[in-house]
């Protein structure tokens, strides 16, 4: 089975697309407007598409309420990674875009490097290099 797409529900479809697109330089692939709001888009990765939703869409894929992002609350006990050889030039990237830094780039003991931040919907977000890299 393969993974195709994360989601991501939030308040500002637009803020949020344009937070991944300054942060990590990911590209736009689709986006999906009704009476003039943005409800959908979708955000090319290597792997999986990046979807950011509206709670407008979010509600009504799932018939009813869920618990919302909030850069306010604790994060989700759920980490979206990316992994790259350049952490260090990303998470400064990401933290320039809004990021909230939680921890800098450093080397885990088996020798990856990693940081965590939260994008400007709460998600938390970890930037790390390959196992082995």
């Amino acid at each position: 089975m393969k993974l195709g797409f994360v989601v991501i529900y939030v308040e500002d479809v637009q803020e949020i697309l344009n937070f991944y697109q300054q942060a990590f330089d990911l590209k736009v692939r689709m986006e999906y407007k009704e009476h003039d709001s943005l409800l959908y888009g979708e955000l090319e990765t290597e792997g999986a598409i990046l979807g950011i939703a509206s709670h407008i869409m979010g509600k009504d894929s799932l018939k009813g309420d869920y618990q919302k992002l909030s850069i306010n609350n604790l994060p989700f006990g759920q980490t979206m990674v990316f992994v790259t050889n350049e952490v260090h030039q990303k998470w400064d990237d990401a933290v320039k875009a809004g990021a909230v830094a939680i921890s800098a780039p450093h080397e885990k003991p088996w020798g990856q490097t990693v940081a965590y931040l939260r994008d400007t919907a709460g998600t938390l977000i970890e930037i790390c290099t390959p196992m082995g890299g």
